[in-house]
């Protein structure tokens, strides 16, 4: 892919800094080795994955900047053993998985509350309201102008009762700034003919935004990254290097050790093997989201859409429609059960019977999810020049480039522009049980 670049691009305009390591190459690690090279840093940046092919790819590629609703909500505890149970849904659990699950899910219904939900959506709406410009100082000068679609995002439901739940949610997120519009069916079917005459009742998400092609978008900002003079090296970083109570490089499990002067921790699920070195208590988990691509798919979306009730969205990409979205609890198990992306693939064909799947491909990706849905974006206390960029669950892709201006402004110690105490990496502490009046409760369904 061809990238054009600035005529005055300030990666070539600012003095060296130090070099600095960025480990994780997908799209919230590309965003921090862009900021930092931006900086006037020589950045390395190391992931043992292809450009592009991160958990990003199979996403919805949805730019959601009104997503800011934690997935924890009044009720949750009752769904739990139905996730246990109807392994079909939208969100399922791994029955194996839930013994070493359990004290995460007691932090995850802790935050279920109207109180605790407004304060989350307040913290995540200071990050999404600045998405778009990150992402317009990122994308200027790409050769590629369709690789963000300038369109909103629709949600459609079954019934007026979709339309209802989602209700005290939308007055959250117009209350923060975000808008949404109720559709009809002769709205849906203007904006989405191939749904015509199929929902009666959706939301318009007016400031939405989508990616015609996941991969493809990570991979023009790689090789602007490398056009720009930066390093990728494809490999596993097996630790990081100390010397004087700092960090001082990363060692790969080739043994090729890269030096640093500064180090910014961005590999998603696989942070977790530095926490303990870090010294952070961070409950990251990573779950399972299933996308099938589908090839000459013989039906044409203009806008990305939601379908509410049944848990899943349509994206038009440059490769095919991508369908997804049902998520999976499955703990530690890192073996993907494509008969969920099968299940998508089934309900889509019942929607829309004229979808040809004779060219299909399944498809992963792990979304670092912490309990109370807010990333990290904080700087080490034990090792004060390593920096973590990490847990943005689903929200990668829209959260990659405010995440990694954010995290340039620390490496610079200038003052962010936001308060970035709700993103504390040590905000998760204590025992999750104590306090938590849901954890009797919990206990005892356990047991049924």
């Amino acid at each position: 892919m061809n990238t054009g670049l600035p005529s005055q691009d300030a990666a070539q305009a600012a003095p060296n800094k130090g070099p600095a390591v960025v480990v994780g190459g997908g799209i919230v690690g590309i965003c921090c080795a862009l900021s930092l090279q931006r900086d006037g840093h020589h950045v390395t940046l190391v992931d043992p994955a292809a450009p592009g092919d991160s958990t990003a790819k199979w996403s919805c590629g949805q730019i959601s900047l009104g997503e800011i609703i934690p997935l924890s909500k009044p009720g949750i505890l009752r769904k739990i053993p139905g996730w246990l149970l109807d392994q079909t849904g939208p969100l399922a659990l791994r029955p194996a998985a839930l013994p070493g699950l359990l004290p995460w899910f007691l932090r995850f219904v802790g935050n279920a509350q109207h109180e605790r939900i407004v304060q989350i959506a307040t913290a995540m709406a200071s990050l999404t309201h600045h998405v778009l410009g990150d992402y317009a100082r990122l994308l200027e000068g790409l050769e590629d102008k369709g690789l963000l679609i300038q369109r909103p995002v629709l949600q459609v439901f079954d019934s007026s009762a979709g339309v209802e739940r989602e209700r005290g949610h939308n007055d959250i997120r117009r209350s923060l700034g975000f808008n949404s519009q109720v559709l009809n069916a002769a709205e849906i079917a203007d904006l989405e003919p191939v749904l015509a005459g199929k929902f009666a009742h959706g939301i318009l998400l007016p400031q939405w935004r989508f990616v015609s092609d996941t991969e493809g978008f990570m991979v023009a900002l790689t090789e602007r990254f490398i056009a720009q003079g930066g390093r990728r090296v494809r490999g596993k970083v097996a630790r990081l290097d100390e010397a004087g109570g700092r960090a001082s490089g990363v060692t790969l499990e080739s043994g090729e050790r890269i030096a640093a002067e500064h180090l910014v921790l961005a590999a998603g699920a696989g942070a977790r093997a530095f926490f303990g070195q870090l010294g952070v208590n961070v409950p990251l988990q990573p779950v399972a989201g299933y996308q099938a691509l589908v090839r000459d798919a013989g039906v044409s979306f203009n806008h990305s859409v939601i379908y509410g009730d049944g848990g899943f969205c349509f994206t038009p990409m440059a490769r095919g429609l991508q369908i997804g979205g049902t998520i999976e609890f499955a703990g530690n198990s890192q073996r993907p059960n494509f008969k969920r992306a099968q299940i998508i693939l089934d309900k889509a064909r019942r929607l829309l019977p004229q979808l040809h799947t004779d060219n299909v491909e399944f498809g992963v990706g792990y979304r670092p999810l912490l309990p109370d849905t807010k990333p990290i974006i904080d700087r080490c206390r034990r090792l004060p020049n390593v920096f973590m960029a990490v847990g943005h669950g689903q929200l990668g892709l829209t959260l990659g480039a405010t995440t990694g201006r954010l995290i340039g402004d620390l490496v610079a110690g200038r003052t962010p522009g936001l308060d970035l105490a709700p993103f504390s990496a040590y905000r998760f502490g204590g025992d999750p049980a104590q306090g938590n009046p849901d954890y009797k409760r919990f206990s005892e369904n356990l047991q049924r």
